[in-house]
This record gives C-alpha cells, sequence and structure tokens, in this order.
C-alpha cells in the first residue's frame, strides 16, 4: 500500500545561523565604484564607441588635467607607476654605471626601475616617519650618483626642500615617486611638481585609482616632456620615424576616461581621508597605541594608515578570524630580498628599515570608510593589547 507523503508526520528542522561578522576590505573599491558608476560608465562607452583605443582624446586631455592640478606643465602618461619611475630616469640621462639613492623603506618597483636602466640602487634608512631621513643622505653619496629618488610614502610628503637643495648642491637629478600621494602637499605644493619629475602610479587601489594598470609623469621641462613621448611610444614622433629607441609603454585611452572622472573628486576624497585618519588618532590614542606621525595636515592623503604593533602576527589572526581585512607595507625590505642579494647587503645594515618591517601593519583606509568600521578595527586593537599584556 503506498503512503503518501501527508501520511508522514511533519519534521521541524532547525538551522542554526552562524554569525558571521561582514567583511571589512583593506580598500572598498566597489563602494567608489557604485557612487560613480553613471559618469564611470558614460566614460568607458565614449571611447567604446570612438574605437579610439590608443591613444585617444580621453589621454592628452587626461594630461593636461592632471599636470593643471600638480601645478606642473605637463604630464605623460604611462602604463604603470614602474613605467613611469623606468622612462623618467631615461629622460633623465640615468643608465649603466650610474647609482640612484633612494630609501631603504619602499616598494621593489623602485629600486627594479634603477635597475632597468642599467644603473645601480643605493638604499638610504628612514626616520620614525618611515620616510628618507635625509640627515644620512650626504654620507650615501658618491661619485657615481646621478639622482635621487625621493619617495612620498603612504600619502606623505618626503622632505622635499631638503633633498632638493642637496641634489641642486651636487648637481644630481631629482625624482619624486608620488605613486602614493596623489594631492599630497608640501608648504601649498603638490608633490611631484618640485623635482626633476614626479613618477605617479594610478593602480586601482591607489587615492586616485584606473581600472587597470597606468601611470604617469609630471615635469616642467620641455625636453624631458619630450623625451618621455618618444620613449613611451616606440621612439617615435610621427609613424615609423624612430628617432630614438624606445619602447611600449602607452597609458590605455579607457584608462584615462575613467582617471578623468575620478580625478574631479580626488581634493574630497583626500579630505575624508584625512578626517578618518584623526578619528583613527583619537582612537587609537584611547587603546595605547602611538598614531602615526603627520608632519602637517594638508600634506598627508592618507594612501596608507600605517602603525606599529607588537605580536603582529598574532594581530592579524585576530584580524582575519573577525573579516577584517589589514596589510603589511613592507615585510622584507629590499635590501634582504634575494632578488637584491647581489648588492651584499646583510641583515642590519638599515635599522629603523629593518625594525619597522617586523612591526608594521596597515590597517583598512579608504574615502568611504566609516566610523563604525574604525571602531571594529580599533576594537581588535584593544583585545590583542589585553590579551599580550600591553596596558593602555
Amino acid at each position: 500500500m503506498k503512503q503518501k507523503f501527508a501520511d508522514f508526520a511533519p519534521v521541524t528542522i532547525i538551522i542554526e545561523k552562524v554569525f558571521m561578522p561582514e567583511l571589512l576590505p583593506f580598500v572598498d573599491l566597489r563602494i567608489q565604484y557604485q557612487q560613480h558608476a553613471v559618469e564611470i560608465q558614460a566614460a568607458i562607452a565614449r571611447v567604446l564607441e570612438s574605437a579610439a583605443f590608443i591613444m585617444g582624446p580621453d589621454v592628452a586631455a587626461f594630461e593636461d588635467e592632471f599636470a593643471r592640478f600638480c601645478g606642473a606643465r605637463y604630464c605623460v602618461g604611462v602604463e604603470s607607476g614602474t613605467a613611469a619611475l623606468k622612462m623618467a630616469l631615461l629622460a633623465l640621462g640615468v643608465g649603466p654605471g650610474d647609482e640612484v639613492l633612494m630609501p631603504a623603506n619602499t616598494y621593489i618597483a623602485c629600486a627594479l626601475a634603477v635597475s632597468q636602466v642599467g644603473a645601480t640602487p643605493t638604499f638610504v634608512d628612514v626616520g620614525d616617519d618611515y620616510l628618507i631621513d635625509t640627515a644620512k643622505i650626504q654620507g650615501a653619496l658618491t661619485k657615481k650618483t646621478k639622482a635621487i629618488m625621493a619617495v612620498h610614502l603612504y600619502g606623505q610628503a618626503a622632505d622635499i626642500d631638503a633633498i632638493a637643495e642637496i641634489a641642486k648642491r651636487h648637481g644630481i637629478k631629482l625624482v619624486e615617486d608620488a605613486s602614493q600621494a596623489h594631492g599630497a602637499k608640501i608648504a601649498n605644493r603638490r608633490v611631484g611638481s618640485i623635482g626633476d619629475v614626479g613618477c605617479f602610479s594610478f593602480y586601482p587601489g591607489k587615492n586616485l585609482g584606473a581600472y587597470g594598470d597606468a601611470g604617469g609623469v609630471i615635469t616642467n621641462d620641455p625636453e624631458v616632456a619630450e623625451r618621455l613621448r618618444l620613449y613611451r611610444d616606440f621612439g617615435q614622433k610621427r609613424k615609423y620615424e624612430h628617432l630614438t629607441k624606445g619602447d611600449n609603454c602607452r597609458l590605455d585611452t579607457i584608462q584615462a576616461a575613467v582617471l578623468r572622472v575620478k580625478l574631479r573628486y580626488l581634493e574630497g576624497w583626500n579630505q575624508q581621508r584625512l578626517s578618518a585618519a584623526r578619528y583613527y588618532d583619537d582612537r587609537l590614542a584611547e587603546v595605547g597605541i602611538t598614531p602615526p606621525i603627520r608632519h602637517a595636515d594638508e600634506g598627508h592623503v592618507y594612501h596608507l594608515y600605517v602603525i606599529e604593533i607588537p605580536d603582529r602576527d598574532s594581530l592579524i589572526r585576530r584580524c582575519n578570524e573577525q573579516h577584517i581585512q589589514v596589510g603589511i607595507h613592507y615585510p622584507v625590505p629590499i635590501h634582504l630580498q634575494p632578488a637584491y642579494s647581489d648588492l651584499n647587503l646583510p641583515p642590519g645594515t638599515f635599522a629603523n628599515t629593518e625594525r619597522a618591517a617586523q612591526r608594521i601593519v596597515s590597517l583598512p583606509m579608504f574615502a568611504e570608510i566609516t566610523a563604525a568600521q574604525m571602531d571594529r578595527v580599533t576594537d581588535v586593537l584593544k583585545r590583542h593589547l589585553e590579551e599580550i599584556g600591553v596596558e593602555a
């Protein structure tokens, strides 16, 4: 005899809901896109309709707009921040046999660009602000030094006036790496506009980010600008007329179109980042953590918010458990990377850089971050310090 489904006694199935905290991303690129999707989609559609995908009108328009924003005469768009550094060094005549000074605490792209033009990176230790220690530059100079690369790190300007004075006195070039400092100022001047060249990355997570790799170089020297344009486009001024041995490092039109939209909001986003940093400062002081050094409010655009913390690995595990993304910039200094073992710089060579590499952690930071999200972060930091026995 067949049994009908209705003959069975009803069974109540209880599904226990496991609470999972919402992910707090290190940087939230979705929310920024959602807020400006209509403008960005229109800009991309304009490029698609024109089919001017390489060196289209948006490239020249962005170059003009970004140069004006930075207070520079020229901007040359390229494919990435690394390409910007490499092209800038080439345009300044840096090559085999030359040395380029740079901070030991920076991203490896700075050193790679130097290596790619045949020169040698020479490192200088940093101070408590993680920026190049200007007092140590003089001792690192040699007869082979052709340029100083001043890196405006985490969104804060290096002491560019002191560095510029050293460069001028010794007749060497000054390259500003402003890849983490779009819109940052020092003495009311935009970073990147003070040296011989200023280099920018527009990687998606930057304060001004494209939707892929992109970069740019700014300068006030028309001859340098012209050399940059040649190098990025096979060394040609006109098609099939190659004046020098160039490269293919052009900025895609779609990326330029996206950047034009986003550039209009950069000032506001930077102000939001500064407001968020002030909130972090206050909360961290409450739990007994020293906030990062800020030399001047107007100068810092907080691409990253970096602190030092004891027992960092334990903190990162706790953050992962609470679905909070944090970062480390940078866990292994360049001089200790296998790629640069040929420089023979053993552990202990740059004490401040190496100490920071053991202790620093970058907290979630983006223009749209909320007080509630920052409270989540600082609450985890507080519990971490309590568990390892550090009192506020």
